[in-house]
């Protein structure tokens, strides 16, 4: 027993001794320790050994966490010297954990932990003890603190801060380029053997990828990691504690990497030559097709820029990029004709346009492609050698002339034959016509410059075996003037002598107007008539300037004599051929001041000279007016009272209508006109009297010839309207008769244009020009040749 005892307390000594020398900085209780001499064994020097006692016999416990034996864990003993094991003393311990966590024997000082401990709780707890003396209960030691440590297993596995890391790194990245880090973290005393040193080991992603055991970093293994062969790959990382070594435990963590683009590949055309075909109508800008270099990078690493470096329809055609799809689109750049060159080669380029200088010695970054492109032909419209005409005439050319010639011609390789014709909704009058054949433009009525000097016509050029291709053109006609008017004044001159006029005196200035447009200007002469060249009474003289002064020749002039005199001048042009005309001029002969202002003239001039005044002259007119409006009246009255018709309506259309004034009477009363006779050659014709107007004894009763004395219906009708119109007694307004008879057959044809198809060829017409000038635009119309 004794044996025991003394082996726990050496044991707890040591356990002492030894968190002394590595805590250093724990509390030792020795304040009411005592120096006890101790004799024991002695060393050769003789010295004797000396220790000091303590009044407590503990300082810190230690205590292995995780405990999972049968009993409570043992954590150590608390003694004090003052106690003589007879049970007189009483231990107490509070502070944490006490009563609960950990139980002492209040006899012995033993402590006991009561449940398993967690360092990762807590790792230490602070305990007070107190020993009482059961007797006087006074403490025989004061209150102290100690320590119960809990020493740690290996009982927690690395955890990492992530389940899953996401990294992204360039691809062709060197070497030993760090990708990322993993950090993992372990909850054991990092201060207490390796529980808590952690390396990290790569399990998955070899040997693409290392990790560095210490620091967890990881970095490329393998040089030139392409995006294209590979983008994504899963690295799983192992972290260990113990160091690594066995029996540690470990975590792990799953890293994503993705290897990220970089523009390491230059385009690449999928084939070298391409070949498209195109209709030779296609307009400027029509696409005609479409190529693609291929790029195995991403996004602006991919993109592309076409041009056409060379070929021979590098001015024909044009490439552009089509920015979503990375294509190049060609197009026509001008208009094709299959006729002039049918076959193109173009040399397309394809280059990337974002170009990364770390690969520039892979090789050149474009590629490029061969297009021919064929030009297929359409059978195009005839196409005039002009883009319009212009064509002069002098308006007196003949009928029939030939004026121009427009020129067209089949662009296809079959050179279809082209017939020409005019746009008559430009020439509604028919004045222009052409030669169906060769284009030749001629005239087909008169030309008048001052009436219309310029006209527009349209002509059209035809493929004769295929109608529907035709072209038009215009055609600016300017009719040249000739000298074809002559000249006239250019006014009404109002002319007049005073009768006091002095010879010599200038009495009118008269000028001319030509309709014509002589290139040099007008310039006029003019003289008179050579009958009247020697003029006893006026003269002309040509102020040379296109105008003339009419002189007076004597001295005074007489109203009475002669009120009016007509002198006739000649005007002529200076144009070839000249042209002239005589215009007349009146001059009257007033009475003027003497200052030359004339005051009257001629019959009024005459009267008011025999002495009667103006009022006396309204007088007489207005007697006149009087007479004349008597005489009218009168002979209307006469004509009234001489017939009266008995139809007072207003609507009488004089066609067998009978008006009466009563209800009676009815078909039985008329005795209208029986137009049945004139069907009935043989009906004798009874006497009637007119109902239209009353009857007057004056005149006797006309007898006509009997109708069966002349058989022939028409004879009969033209001696009725002879009769008619020379009757004094016919009503003075027109009466409507009804006859059964047509007459015979007109000898002009029908003008109808209904069966003009079953003929086999064109009309004649010209008979039209003989009908007079009542149809001469009918003539016109259809009787003109017409070549298209």
């Amino acid at each position: 027993m004794m044996r025991t005892y003394s082996f726990l307390t050496v044991l707890l000594w040591s356990c002492m001794l030894h968190a002394v020398h590595m805590m250093p900085s724990q509390k030792r209780t020795n304040k009411h320790s005592q120096s006890e001499r101790i004799t024991g064994l002695s060393g050769n020097d003789g010295e004797t050994l000396h220790r000091t006692k303590r009044g407590w016999m503990w300082n810190q416990f230690f205590l292995l966490e995780e405990y999972t034996g049968p009993d409570t864990q043992y954590v150590g003993k608390l003694h004090t010297d003052q106690d003589k094991g007879d049970g007189n003393l009483k231990y107490i311990l509070t502070g944490d954990g006490a009563g609960s966590l950990f139980i002492i024997d209040e006899n012995t000082g033993d402590i006991h932990a009561a449940k398993k401990l967690d360092r990762e709780e807590k790792s230490l707890y602070v305990l007070r003890a107190k020993a009482i003396d059961r007797k006087t209960g006074r403490q025989v030691e004061p209150e102290s603190e100690f320590i119960i440590k809990i020493h740690d297993i290996n009982d927690n596995e690395p955890k990492f801060t992530k389940d899953m890391y996401t990294a992204s790194i360039p691809e062709m990245s060197g070497v030993g380029t760090s990708v990322i880090q993993v950090t993992a973290t372990d909850a054991d005393d990092a201060n207490y053997g390796n529980s808590a040193k952690v390396v990290y080991s790569i399990l998955q992603g070899q040997p693409y990828f290392s990790v560095d055991p210490e620091t967890g970093i990881i970095k490329t293994a393998l040089p030139d990691m392409s995006r294209e062969n590979r983008e994504q790959y899963q690295v799983v990382i192992q972290a260990k504690d113990m160091g690594g070594q066995m029996g540690g435990l470990s975590g792990t963590t799953t890293v994503n990497i993705t290897l990220t683009d970089v523009n390491d590949n230059p385009p690449r055309f999928p084939q070298s030559t391409y070949q498209f075909s195109f209709p030779e109508s296609a307009p400027p800008g029509t696409p005609l097709g479409r190529i693609k270099a291929n790029d195995p990078d991403l996004g602006e690493n991919a993109e592309i820029e076409y041009s056409i470096s060379n070929g021979d329809g590098s001015d024909m055609f044009d490439i552009i990029t089509d920015k979503d799809t990375q294509e190049g689109i060609i197009t026509v750049k001008k208009q094709l004709d299959f006729e002039n060159k049918m076959l193109y080669t173009l040399r397309v380029e394809a280059t990337n346009t974002h170009l990364d200088p770390r690969f520039l010695q892979l090789g050149p970054f474009k590629d490029t492609a061969l297009v021919k492109i064929s030009v297929e032909d359409i059978d195009e419209p005839p196409v005039f050698n002009r883009p319009s005409y212009l064509i002069e005439v002098d308006e007196d050319a003949k009928e029939g002339s030939i004026i121009g010639q427009v020129v067209a011609q089949d662009p296809d390789v079959t050179k279809n034959t082209i017939k020409y014709s005019v746009d008559r909704h430009t020439d509604l009058d028919r004045i222009f016509n052409i030669y169906s054949g060769n284009g030749s433009l001629f005239i087909s009525k008169p030309l008048d410059r001052e009436e219309t000097p310029w006209h527009n016509i349209t002509v059209i050029a035809t493929e004769i075996n295929n109608p529907k291709q035709s072209s038009q053109i215009p055609v600016f006609i300017r009719i040249l003037d000739i000298n074809d008017h002559a000249p006239e004044f250019a006014k009404y001159y109002e002319t007049f002598v005073c009768e006091n006029a002095k010879a010599g005196q200038l009495i009118q200035t008269v000028s001319a107007v030509d309709k014509d447009e002589p290139p040099r200007g007008h310039k006029f002469f003019f003289e008179l008539v050579p009958e009247f060249a020697v003029h006893p009474n006026f003269s002309i003289v040509d102020n040379k300037d296109n105008t003339a002064g009419i002189m007076t020749r004597r001295n005074g002039y007489s109203r009475s004599k002669t009120s009016t005199y007509l002198l006739p001048v000649i005007i002529f042009d200076n144009d070839y051929p000249i042209q002239s005309s005589t215009g007349t001029l009146t001059i009257r002969v007033c009475a003027c001041d003497s200052r030359g202002n004339m005051q009257s003239c001629n019959a009024e001039a005459l009267l008011l000279s025999a002495g009667l005044s103006t009022g006396a002259l309204v007088a007489i007119f207005l007697c006149i007016i009087i007479l004349l409006v008597l005489v009218v009246l009168f002979a209307a009255l006469k004509r009234q009272r001489k017939k009266e018709p008995l139809i007072i309506s207003k609507d009488d259309v004089r066609d067998n209508i009978v008006t009466y004034n009563d209800e009676g009477g009815g078909e039985e009363d008329t005795q209208a006109f029986d137009i049945g006779t004139l069907r009935n050659p043989e009906a004798r014709e009874e006497s009637k009297m007119r109902r239209d107007v009353i009857p007057e004894t004056i005149f006797q009763i006309r007898r006509t010839t009997p109708l069966w004395e002349n058989i022939d219906v028409q004879d009969f009708i033209h001696r009725r309207l002879k009769e008619n119109d020379s009757d004094p007694a016919a009503p003075p307004y027109d009466s409507l008769a009804t006859y059964a008879y047509e007459g015979n057959d007109s000898i002009a044809n029908s003008l109808s244009s209904l069966e003009s198809l079953t003929t086999d060829g064109n009309q004649d017409y010209d008979y039209l020009s003989d009908w007079g000038p009542r149809f001469k635009k009918l003539a016109d119309m259809y009787g003109g040749e017409d070549s298209d």
